[in-house]
């Protein structure tokens, strides 16, 4: 293969695949009291993946920002392309950046731009090519990222897997040496998961890229990394290939990978299948709090649910699966009342919301709880006040009554030590717990549950499984959950329904879907399994 030149550096030679791109040594970094780098050491080897895994507010992202000197250490050395960056000033950095771009999180496009120009703004700002020049290479790149037909779209119109393919091709349209990416399949269905997977090793391959990887999908960790490193107690722990890590002895690695083992990773054999017609085994005998029958919906042309037939049992955890986009989120608001129906109707805890007023529609969404993916507390709140806000805002109460209520809901929700202190002094767990707390203080009948465990490390996702089933048993709750993460989903289901491109192709326990003929549920449960 030819050597690829760095379209904004044009005249740096590569970098030599016998040497290490980046080297941190003994780096350490505090913020105020908080030590977040204690003693670091990690070097990343030119051309191969390394993907660096840890707990949230381990460092992660910390380390990433070490890497292209956004973020300079206390005390040690980082060296990237050879040089101390804190020894050479802001300048000489934003030279070094030139050779290194990043994949964010959150796709980082810029709204107002088409795709085509989002992809090339990196080289229209920074170099001398011409407009026909930068098109050619966009469009290459979108035709080997399977998205030729999003050219001229804007990314509001793109679904979550396009936005990432647009930010990868972003990313490698200046033939950068090293791609930085920061938790990149994050909120994406398991099928688009290993697509995205692919297409970050295809393009390793055929740019000749550097890559480092933010991730706490283990599943996709194993497919990509050459190296894995474990970040904990401020410090490298363990640093190897997949298997050596997995049976690194050091406590934190063993408690990591404990909770990391994940149904992607021990397919059964594939099973193939037919049409879209709703798998249904055994009828389930456990009285109904929810009923969806022949549940159309369309927004204008776009027909979104085709004809859903779903029951919700009472004082179990049902989880709704799919991919971006099959309509989990437009069946959930059906079933609490925010959407009506095209055709079909939709029964909750006994009343047919087509019957209702909107101030009796009000009453029985009053009885539905829901804990978002941020779990949206008010930061400007104490814990004690948000978790507070439904009553007094909401049921107009105050006092003691209140008072009361808050005590012993914090109490059972393991947060009443922290009822003084606000959001942004507490940990993501207790977040999530506080944001429970508030939706259980008014008592509801059922708890929705918006993609619980996205963006979590396993350890935290467990703890947020077990919250869970926990709050369902203790409060004798009906727990509807949207979820895409299936090691997740088969830990607290009791019943899994499955939606695809609008219709409801199963619906079962976990067992049951497990054994379902249709090749695309089994398809998606061990996506990515070899």
């Amino acid at each position: 293969m030819a050597e690829r030149r760095n379209l904004l550096m044009p005249d740096v030679p590569r970098w030599p695949s016998d040497q290490p791109v980046i080297e941190l040594i003994d780096v350490h970094k505090a913020f105020g009291d908080q030590v977040v780098l204690d003693g670091l050491s990690l070097s990343i080897k030119t051309g191969e993946t390394t993907v660096v895994a840890g707990q949230s507010a381990s460092g992660k992202s910390v380390l990433l920002r070490m890497m292209n000197g956004l973020t300079l250490p206390d005390r040690g050395t980082v060296r990237l392309f050879g040089e101390d960056l804190a020894r050479i000033n802001e300048r000489a950095r934003t030279q070094l950046r030139k050779r290194i771009t990043m994949v964010f999180q959150n796709y980082a496009l810029i709204d107002s731009m088409t795709v085509a120009q989002n992809i090339g703004f990196p080289l229209q700002q920074n170099t001398k090519l011409s407009k026909p020049e930068i098109l050619k290479l966009v469009q290459d790149l979108l035709e080997m990222l399977e998205l030729p037909e999003a050219i001229d779209r804007m990314p509001s119109d793109l679904s979550g897997g396009m936005k990432k393919r647009v930010a990868l091709a972003r990313a490698v349209v200046s033939n950068p040496e090293v791609v930085l990416f920061d938790e990149p399949t994050t909120g994406l269905d398991p099928v688009m998961i290993e697509f995205v997977d692919e297409l970050i090793r295809r393009t390793q391959q055929e740019f000749a890229i550097t890559s480092v990887i933010i991730s706490h999908d283990m599943a996709s960790n194993q497919r990509l990394a050459n190296t894995l490193a474990i970040l904990a107690e401020g410090r490298i722990v363990a640093s190897g290939d997949f298997d050596a890590v997995c049976a690194d002895p050091h406590p934190a690695v063993q408690a990591f990978m404990a909770n990391a083992v994940t149904e992607r990773l021990e397919r059964e054999a594939p099973i193939e299948g037919g049409e879209p017609v709703a798998w249904q085994p055994a009828p389930d005998p456990t009285p109904a709090v929810a009923e969806v029958t022949g549940l159309h919906k369309r927004f204008g042309p776009n027909h979104v649910l085709k004809g859903i037939d779903l029951t919700i049992p009472k004082d179990r955890i049902t989880v709704v699966i799919g991919g971006s986009g099959s309509g989990k989120s437009v069946l959930i608001k059906h079933i609490i009342g925010l959407f009506t129906p095209t055709e079909g109707k939709v029964v909750t805890l006994g009343e047919d919301w087509a019957t209702l007023n909107s101030r009796e529609q009000q009453r029985l969404r009053g009885q539905i709880g829901m804990l978002f993916q941020g779990a949206a507390l008010f930061d400007s709140m104490t814990v004690r006040e948000n978790i507070a806000f439904p009553l007094a805002e909401g049921q107009r109460l105050k006092g003691r009554t209140v008072r009361e209520q808050v005590e012993a809901i914090a109490e059972q929700t393991r947060v009443k030590d922290i009822l003084d202190r606000f959001p942004a002094d507490v940990s993501n767990g207790e977040r999530k717990r506080v944001g429970l707390a508030r939706a259980l203080i008014t008592r509801p009948k059922i708890m929705i549950y918006d993609e619980p465990t996205t963006g979590q490390d396993p350890i935290m996702m467990r703890r947020v499984d077990d919250m869970i089933v926990e709050a369902s048993e203790t409060f004798d709750i009906t727990s509807i959950v949207i979820s895409h993460d299936m090691l997740s989903t088969f830990r607290i289901a009791d019943k899994i329904a499955m939606i695809y491109k609008g219709h409801l192709v199963a619906a079962g326990t976990p067992d049951e879907l497990r054994g379902c003929p249709d090749e695309r549920v089994q398809q998606f449960i061990y996506a990515g399994s070899s």
